[in-house]
């Protein structure tokens, strides 16, 4: 029946992706296992959209035919967000704080590196905050959750700033402001509390 219907011209002719800039093109060509001229019939599509949902880097895929002649792929991928560092190890982290992948991770070295056991599930919310001060944000090599409720950042010239567990953004406010009128995140200190 499949044969019939490619004959009948229901044939792949296109496979169609869109949404992928970070997972690799390869696998996911040998995950849907699809080679042109192939009947349009002949794949279970859901088990192909389960399978690439599988991917690291894929957070949702729709898969679905176009008639007379495509395979059409929709990604969403996982947004890249940090590097988390545990056990001297770093693994990319999305903005869901799950981990994508611990390979190849040359491209994403100007992410900040977080650290922490159960950093990466807080570090949206925080890197949010630390977003609204772009003066310390592009200071900050590694921010560092303490004790599970507060957080160190790490700045590129070695000073450690330590915030308070309650009302951070007025402390990361503050200290910008600091910074504006005294330069403090450029004087030879090791802690800025």
């Amino acid at each position: 029946i499949y044969m019939a219907s490619a004959n009948a011209g229901y044939s792949v002719e296109n496979i169609l992706v869109e949404g992928r800039h970070f997972t690799d093109g390869e696998t996911l060509k040998a995950i849907m296992g699809i080679e042109k001229h192939d009947p349009l019939f002949a794949y279970d599509l859901a088990d192909i959209q389960t399978k690439i949902e599988k991917l690291s880097w894929v957070k949702t895929a729709r898969v679905e035919r176009r008639l007379p002649d495509t395979i059409y792929v929709h990604l969403e991928e996982r947004v890249p967000m940090a590097l988390w560092q545990r056990n001297k190890r770093l693994s990319l982290i999305d903005t869901e704080g799950k981990v994508v992948t611990d390979h190849k991770l040359e491209r994403f070295k100007d992410l900040v590196i977080v650290v922490g056991e159960k950093a990466p599930e807080e570090a949206t919310k925080f890197l949010q905050i630390l977003d609204a001060e772009p003066e310390v944000l592009n200071r900050v090599e590694a921010i560092t959750y303490v004790s599970n409720r507060r957080w160190n950042l790490k700045l590129k010239n070695g000073v450690t700033v330590k915030l308070p567990e309650d009302e951070m953004s007025l402390a990361l406010r503050r200290l910008s402001v600091t910074q504006d009128k005294e330069n403090i995140m450029d004087k030879d200190i090791e802690v800025i509390d």
